[in-house]
């Protein structure tokens, strides 16, 4: 945190922000330069010339727990009180590629996400869901691929061919390496899989966002809002870079690419950030890359309220953070948005809070008047200069990591990590001394609470799902599947395209673990030097 004086007020990323703000700190300002109009270039006011007058951003809210069948229902819940798309979340043992039989997935299977295990619990995911009318968007990583071939998959078992599903995988690695740690081959060839992700996508899959370039988790390992913005485009950057290095043309895979973000509680610091990136992307596109469709310079964005900024004591209080989130979302121009259930910091969103987060959104969609007008914030002398400082030292970062050789030799160097470690250190020194308040934590403080209800957690449910898998494997007919996992093995040692025999395999029912493992054989685990 900055120093402070007697009257000195900070954003969360340190920067002063002075009594009040005129014409005079707008100086140069060029209103067709940094603003343009709602749907053109730099798009700061917005990607659509209309935005929400046109439609509401889609209310997606994050689900994923336990079993198949038990996400499921929270699935058809979610979308009977009005939900406009999917959003899933995997356990641990699916992010990091081991199946639920596994001695490392014990205890972990349904822990924080649904356990999937192979296209048997994906047709129990996916079962009865209009996958032609709704899309979807998955939270995974480095087995990111396997999930995706696995709906394709179940969508041409339910009679939506590829051509007709929609959706996003979030398939940023980098991030992994930075703030999450599930990861599992090292990053170069992780970045195999990305690419090929993209170019299998452009081909059979033309609707679906081949990536969600995270920042979000970047902001929950610690990082202040320049960072979180900073980060996030070196990685796109980063991807970019790596699709043009293995052929692909920039306007056939930029359109598809889609961005993640954090809302926190700096209402107009989370609207500078907003704006500042949608600006920044269109001119890395421009004059990086040489795009030269308007699709390819248009940063499209889902938002997620702060998990971290959640508490544990007085939970209520969350459901006002999350409001003020979701307005910061809004205000920014996101083009998705999911609201954290204010039980969170406690466990897994129970059905209430589930609730009572989607009609957040709604309340925000359909009764504030916030949506009536596009970019409602622009001209603000306050925002304006917000918008353009947030820029300013975003762009001193980018241009610190593009010193070291990009974002992949930052993460290697471990500039990126230190950076993050850094900001979350100060903020919880900020916490302890009091200097930043946090009500019912360190200030307004309840000495007694009531024990709030927590989702429960069957412990049955690993069980079920090892003699789930066991059972599929069992039956199904093996020298086929080892036969094509062989094939997968051969692709990884060439260049072939890695998702066509990885898609033939799990058609054969090979596992998820399965296929991870002969890629693990093959590229090597990621071992972190420090």
């Amino acid at each position: 945190m900055a120093s402070k004086g007697d009257d000195a007020r900070h954003t969360d990323s340190g920067i002063e922000i002075r009594r009040r703000y005129d014409a005079a700190d707008l100086v140069g300002f060029d209103p067709d330069k940094q603003l343009g109009e709602p749907g053109d270039f730099p798009y700061t006011r917005g990607v659509q010339p209309n935005m929400y007058r046109g439609r509401l951003w889609t209310m997606r809210q994050y689900a994923g727990f336990g079993s198949a069948e038990v996400t499921n229902e929270r699935f058809k819940f979610l979308l009977q009180a009005g939900q406009t798309g999917l959003s899933c979340a995997f356990d641990l043992p699916t992010q990091m590629g081991y199946d639920s039989d596994h001695q490392r997935s014990e205890g972990e299977v349904g822990k924080v996400g649904v356990a999937i295990d192979s296209i048997e619990d994906m047709r129990l995911l996916l079962q009865g869901l209009p996958l032609d009318e709704v899309t979807t968007s998955m939270t995974i990583n480095a087995t990111a691929a396997i999930l995706l071939l696995l709906y394709e998959l179940v969508a041409e078992e339910q009679g939506v061919t590829a051509d007709k599903i929609g959706g996003t995988i979030q398939n940023d690695i980098l991030k992994e390496y930075v703030a999450r740690g599930t990861y599992i081959y090292p990053p170069r060839q992780s970045m195999r899989l990305v690419t090929d992700t993209f170019a299998y996508c452009a081909e059979r899959i033309p609707d679906w966002n081949t990536i969600s370039i995270s920042g979000y988790h970047i902001r929950e390992a610690g990082s202040t809002a320049v960072q979180e913005l900073a980060f996030t485009l070196a990685d796109g950057i980063a991807y970019v870079s790596a699709a043009i290095d293995a052929g692909l043309k920039v306007d056939e895979f930029a359109p598809r690419l889609s961005f993640f973000f954090n809302a926190h509680n700096n209402l107009f610091e989370e609207v500078a950030k907003f704006r500042a990136a949608r600006r920044m992307w269109a001119r890395i596109m421009i004059d990086r890359f040489q795009a030269a469709s308007d699709r390819s310079t248009k940063l499209r964005f889902h938002t997620q309220t702060g998990g971290s900024t959640l508490t544990a004591q007085q939970p209520e209080n969350n459901i006002v953070r999350v409001s003020v989130q979701a307005l910061a979302a809004v205000l920014g121009g996101t083009q998705s948005l999911h609201t954290n259930g204010f039980d969170e910091a406690l466990g897994l969103p129970t059905t209430k809070a589930a609730k009572l987060a989607l009609r957040t959104q709604q309340i925000v969609g359909y009764e504030s008047g916030v949506t009536d007008t596009v970019d409602p914030l622009a001209g603000s002398y306050y925002v304006e200069w917000l918008t353009d400082e947030v820029e300013r030292l975003a762009t001193e970062y980018l241009e610190r990591i593009d010193e070291m050789g990009g974002a992949v030799a930052a993460i290697e160097q471990g500039f990126l990590q230190d950076e993050i470690e850094q900001a979350a250190y100060e903020y919880a020194k900020a916490l302890d001394s009091g200097e930043k308040v946090l009500i019912g934590v360190n200030k307004f403080v309840d000495e007694e609470f009531d024990e709030p209800d927590v989702f429960p957690i069957d412990p049955a449910l690993q069980q079920a799902q090892v003699e789930r898998v066991q059972a599929l494997r069992a039956r199904r007919d093996n020298p086929a599947a080892d036969a094509a996992l062989a094939e997968v093995a051969a692709a990884a040692k060439g260049t072939q395209n890695l998702l066509v025999p990885m898609r033939a395999a799990l058609k054969a029912q090979a596992t998820l673990g399965e296929v991870s493992d002969v890629l693990r054989e093959e590229f090597g685990v990621y071992q972190p030097t420090r």
